[in-house]
């Protein structure tokens, strides 16, 4: 007896002239097509852009952000009453650096018709509790009438990487377009912030060293002792979390790619032939039914 592999074919086929198109059928097999392709571009995205996990633990690796060990800032704010020949920034940490009038990497540009100062400037700081603020304290000439009313136009710690602003619920950049209106011309202005060490691995494994911040505001008008005002300034008082957060780009393996495009093919198809299935039978019996051939 000669073998027939074909006894092994669980997809007979039948006939044409036995099988009967109908216009129902075209419209959910046109349907079921586009909501395949729909899925299965959806699932490209997801499987060609990569997903970001975090974690959180408590890292004390000897790798450094920079070459020297610390801490990179760039800081552009806009003031808007004081013009630029009195402002300075000063910095200021537990390890006893007090630096008056940093100008290093600083460019300022008038604004408000030369009344206000925009200033752009770039330093580090070291990895321990400390400030750095804007004020008026390293000019040999004050402003008549101080007012440190400003906008924060950028403010990050760390390597800059443009996309990770879009994580959700980062704090990258929490006070970039915050803006402040001196409610008493002479006030101060205090932002107390909490620095979160980040680490982002992407998928060749390449690490930057990114800083995440919190903030609280406050205003206040400063008086020293014996009840002298003091000249208004913009203070950011910073401390490091010894929390790490680390975020790691990860992509899903091509097997589960494969396996979901083929678990939408099939799904989608065994659901529109189900549809079509009870929308062709509930037709037939209408038709009897229409007809009184339905007992």
């Amino acid at each position: 007896m000669q073998f027939d592999i074909r006894r092994f074919d669980i997809y007979r086929k039948i006939p044409k002239d036995l099988t009967q198109p109908t216009k129902t059928g075209a419209t959910i097999s046109i349907i079921c097509i586009l909501f395949i392709l729909f899925l299965m571009f959806s699932e490209f995205v997801g499987f060609i852009l990569p997903e970001v996990q975090s974690q959180l633990f408590v890292h004390n690796s000897e790798k450094k952000s920079s070459d020297d060990g610390r801490i990179p800032v760039t800081l552009d704010v806009s003031v808007f009453k004081i013009k630029c020949k009195y402002l300075g920034l000063d910095i200021q940490d537990d390890l006893g650096r007090h630096e008056v009038g940093f100008i290093d990497n600083a460019i300022k540009t008038d604004i408000n018709n030369d009344e206000g100062c925009r200033m752009k400037v770039t330093f580090k700081v070291n990895k321990v509790p400390g400030n750095f603020h804007i004020s008026t304290h390293g000019s040999a000439e004050q402003p008549e009438d101080p007012n440190m009313s400003h906008k924060i136009n950028d403010l990050t710690f760390g390597e800059h990487v443009a996309h990770l602003n879009s994580i959700p619920d980062s704090s990258f950049a929490s006070l970039n377009g915050n803006e402040q209106q001196s409610i008493e011309k002479i006030a101060s202005h205090d932002y107390i912030m909490k620095i979160v060490p980040t680490i982002y691995e992407n998928l060749q494994g390449k690490q930057v060293y990114p800083y995440q911040f919190t903030y609280a505001h406050r205003e206040y008008v400063p008086y020293a002792h014996g009840g002298f005002r003091v000249p208004p300034t913009i203070w950011f008082r910073y401390d490091l979390n010894p929390i790490t957060v680390k975020y790691t780009e990860k992509r899903k393996p091509f097997y589960t790619f494969l396996t979901t495009i083929c678990a939408i093919v099939g799904g989608a198809f065994t659901v529109s032939g189900i549809i079509d299935s009870m929308i062709f039978t509930a037709s037939e019996v209408f038709k009897k039914h229409q007809m009184g051939k339905l007992g």
